[in-house]
């Protein structure tokens, strides 16, 4: 069974990914963001909890900007470099993402169908290892 940790700063969104994620046969643990609780990837150190990870997926606005979040993807590209990441809440405003590469995620937009989640997860999840 793979795991994915669902980091968002809304708790309604977080149960509703979980939820959906769940319904799709992954364990799921949440994360409320570095904003609610001390984060060791911003200080590049492991996280426990995305040690666990299969999958991570990261709303795009967990650090209340795109330039915050951007360095924070970064972080974690930069520690676990072959980790998928679904960044959910993509829209104009995030014009940093990147599909290939080092720093590579796969975007979904806001408020995203069951179905879209489970899309993305499992394109993610297929993707792994791929950057060059």
């Amino acid at each position: 069974m793979n795991t994915a940790v669902v980091v968002n700063a809304d708790p309604e969104v977080a149960i509703k990914h979980a939820r959906t994620l769940r319904q799709a046969g992954y364990a799921v643990e949440l994360c409320a963001g570095p904003d609610h609780r001390r984060c060791p990837l911003l200080g590049d150190l492991p996280c426990q909890l995305v040690d666990r990870a299969d999958i991570l997926i990261y709303d795009a606005w967990v650090m209340n900007g795109p330039d915050g979040a951007r360095q924070l993807i970064a972080d974690v590209r930069d520690t676990y470099p072959d980790l998928p990441i679904v960044l959910t809440s993509v829209d104009e405003r995030v014009n940093w993402v990147e599909t290939e590469g080092p720093h590579r995620v796969t975007p979904l937009g806001s408020d995203p169908t069951p179905d879209q989640l489970r899309t993305a997860v499992e394109t993610a999840l297929a993707d792994q290892g791929m950057a060059v």
